[in-house]
């Protein structure tokens, strides 16, 4: 590698909404995040609908989902 072109690489912190915290390493520091593994649908199995303005009532009711 050429010298004095790359970024510092250093030990940071990432933490998350949730609560999580990782330690790793990158070229920012003190990194803040709003999902993470331990919290996003995908991995844990759960859904979460986020529901703005009534988007999610108005294509239930649109489409007859509100069984």
């Amino acid at each position: 590698m050429k010298e004095g072109i790359h970024p510092d690489y250093k030990p940071t912190t990432i933490r998350c909404a949730c609560g999580a915290v990782y330690e790793t390493a990158s070229t920012k520091e003190n990194i803040s995040v709003e999902i993470c593994s331990k919290c996003h649908p995908f991995f844990t199995g759960k859904q979460k609908l986020v529901d703005t303005g009534g988007r999610v009532d108005r294509f239930k009711r649109r489409f007859n989902l509100d069984k």
